[in-house]
């Protein structure tokens, strides 16, 4: 046997990967450039982004941001850059943006929409993370209430009482459930809310302001605008369309003809109706169908035709 070893006798010891095949550089060369097809497509790909962002970032960061006409802001433009590319003018934001944010909503009460963001960013914590605390719950369940005050204002009795009339309707479903059976205590309970909003509700926030006043000053509905406006009907309507959405799905699996039925008639009704003409109906021709003299807030018409459509389809 020949003393010459072909068996190493020690461990080698432990090395490093090569750089350009870990990290960064690793991920680059096994995604972007393992052949030299994908080298190509990479290489033209780049060259796409830097034509597109060449001509998108001049116009956006290369613009005018103070100019009484568009005339104007064209003048500063070519006098600045010359005629080398578009610039934009962003005068109107720079001159609008509250406007923009917060449509006619008084200048001295936007702390009110202010702080129902934020109590929305916090109320739904809860329902996106597991790692808040549950505590914050109670506010998820009361903040509904809570934004129709902060953002039209008047008395939170009014608020409180609407609280109280699904207190009563889940008060009932738990009591008659096992009475009188699912459907009917569902039915019970849905005339009692019904009955409470309509009669004993306002008795109660009246009778709740004449003893202990906390009122807000009240903003009508034609001042709201903007990305105020924007988020309280994607806000409202995505909340309510949830609980709607799932009824319908329910009822639509009914082994009942008639509950079916009407829950198949609505959802196809609604989803084949474009979303513009049933805010049309909602805002002008609404009007003709209801008594003379209603006053049917405008905003809680769209609030109720967004979240009918989002249900449907939902659904």
């Amino acid at each position: 046997m020949s003393e010459n070893s072909f068996v190493r006798q020690e461990m080698v010891p432990e090395q490093t990967p090569p750089l350009a095949s870990v990290g960064f550089v690793g991920w680059l060369r096994s995604n972007l450039f393992s052949s030299w097809f994908n080298t190509i497509l990479t290489l033209a790909a780049l060259a796409f982004v830097w034509y597109v962002l060449s001509g998108v970032l001049p116009w956006t960061f290369l613009s005018v941001w103070n100019a009484e006409s568009l005339t104007e802001c064209r003048e500063i433009a070519k006098a600045t850059w010359g005629e080398t590319h578009g610039h934009a003018c962003w005068a109107v934001i720079n001159d609008r943006w509250v406007q923009l944010l917060f449509g006619f909503y008084p200048s001295h009460l936007y702390w009110r929409p202010i702080l129902a963001l934020i109590l929305l960013l916090i109320s739904i914590a809860p329902i996106l993370f597991s790692e808040v605390p549950r505590k914050l719950i109670y506010l998820t369940l009361i903040y509904p209430f809570l934004l129709p005050w902060l953002m039209w204002g008047g008395s939170i009795w009014v608020s409180f009482s609407v609280l109280v009339g699904f207190l009563v309707g889940y008060g009932i479903i738990k009591v008659f459930i096992e009475r009188l059976g699912q459907l009917s205590a569902i039915v019970l309970a849905v005339l009692s809310t019904i009955i409470w909003w309509s009669l004993l509700g306002p008795l109660l926030a009246t009778a709740l302001e004449s003893i202990l006043p906390i009122a807000l000053e009240p903003v009508v509905s034609r001042d709201f605008g903007g990305f105020l406006l924007a988020l309280l009907i994607g806000v409202v309507a995505i909340v309510c369309s949830l609980p709607i959405g799932i009824i319908l799905a329910l009822a639509r699996q009914s082994d009942l003809l008639i509950v079916k039925a009407i829950s198949v008639g609505f959802i196809e009704f609604i989803r084949g109706v474009p979303l513009i003409t049933l805010l049309f109906v909602a805002s002008t021709l609404l009007n003709i169908f209801l008594p003379p003299g209603s006053d049917f807030d405008i905003i809680l018409r769209v609030i109720i035709m967004v979240t009918l459509f989002a249900s449907a389809y939902m659904a």
